[in-house]
């Protein structure tokens, strides 16, 4: 009796299944991810997060991160049901928790040095100010300088006006 297959092939959960290499070409992670190679190509135009390095002949080079990427795309777009533009808001919420969140005052240390965070505003407010000018283009120098008009010009005669080389003795 045959066995039936599963409609939806899963893909490993983690990438302990992507081998130990530096670079991919697009053939082996369509075999990794189980998706023909089209596919990918067309991943890469939906989703800016796989982004595959293509080498001086053009041919795609996929490393570790790009592998992992495109089985994530995969499982969610195979496994979890998610549509492509809801796999692309999955992304931003996930870059947007990702984003640390600087605090100025550590919860442990009540007692913030406020000349010290005055001084760094000023500094910031002077930093914005230098950059919010205008830029003067530099005017333009000619590359030699104006003649005085009380120099006499030269003239080829005096140019030539040279001493006589001594005469080297034939032998």
């Amino acid at each position: 009796m045959a066995q039936h297959q599963p409609i939806r092939k899963t893909t490993p959960a983690s990438g302990s299944d992507i081998p130990d290499k530096l670079y991919f070409r697009i053939g082996e992670v369509a075999r990794l991810c189980d998706v023909p190679a089209y596919v990918l190509r067309f991943w890469e135009s939906e989703f800016p997060q796989l982004k595959p390095h293509k080498g001086g002949t053009g041919q795609r080079l996929y490393r570790r991160r790009d592998v992992e990427m495109a089985l994530r795309i995969k499982s969610l777009l195979y496994n979890e049901g998610y549509t492509i533009p809801g796999a692309r808001q999955v992304f931003k919420a996930e870059l947007k928790q990702k984003e640390p969140q600087l605090a100025l005052i550590d919860n442990g240390a009540r007692d913030v040095d406020t000349r010290q965070l005055r001084k760094l505003q000023k500094e910031l407010r002077d930093l914005h100010t230098l950059l919010s000018k205008p830029t003067v283009r530099a005017a333009v120098h000619p590359i030699r300088a104006a003649r005085n008009p009380n120099t006499p010009r030269r003239t080829t005669e005096k140019l030539f006006d040279l001493p006589p080389l001594p005469e080297n003795n034939k032998r």
